[in-house]
């Protein structure tokens, strides 16, 4: 195959590739013209030992690292939300993560309460108060006015039981 039947077969993958990572047709472009120069300048030393799209992929991914860390006194890649903000792709995909984090976690959260409210006393309150209160061992055994040992074993205990009670619902 030569360089310009590569091209016309794996730019669109190359190409797609780099916007998911940049959102920014101008350097997505750039990239893409990069990735194949070197392709073409390196195609002897491609061993077949992975596909030609991940071999692309591979060297438009270290070409778009060495141009983010060339450009990166310049001002940061930008992306349009859906309300017309415009915010960083960093802080795009930071929020994105915080967000989808923040629904796993209130969802998981959720269950958690559900099981908890099936273990016995005196687990079940320690478990909530360790869990959601925070509150340290000794601070548990003192409320149940008992030692720090006893709060450690009964939590552990408990953690157990719930562990067995969420395994029912996998």
């Amino acid at each position: 195959m030569d360089g310009e039947e590569i091209y016309l077969k794996y730019a669109k993958n190359v190409y797609s590739f780099l916007m998911s990572k940049t959102h920014d047709t101008e350097i997505a472009e750039e990239v893409t013209q990069e990735t194949f120069y070197q392709a073409i300048k390196s195609i002897d030393r491609f061993d077949e030992s992975s596909s030609v799209t991940t071999w692309l992929c591979a060297i438009a991914k270290n070409l778009l690292m060495a141009y983010l860390r060339k450009h990166k006194m310049e001002e940061p890649l930008s992306v349009e939300t859906e309300d017309g903000e415009t915010i960083s792709v960093i802080d795009k995909v930071a929020y994105e993560a915080s967000a989808e984090t923040k629904a796993v976690e209130s969802d998981e959260r959720i269950e958690l309460m559900k099981k908890l409210h099936y273990l016995k006393e005196p687990y079940r309150e320690i478990c909530y108060l360790r869990i959601f209160a925070n509150l340290s061992f000794k601070e548990i055994g003192d409320v149940f006015g008992k030692s720090e040992n006893w709060a450690r074993v009964s939590f552990y205990r408990g953690k157990e039981a719930l562990r067995k009670e969420l395994q029912k619902n996998e």
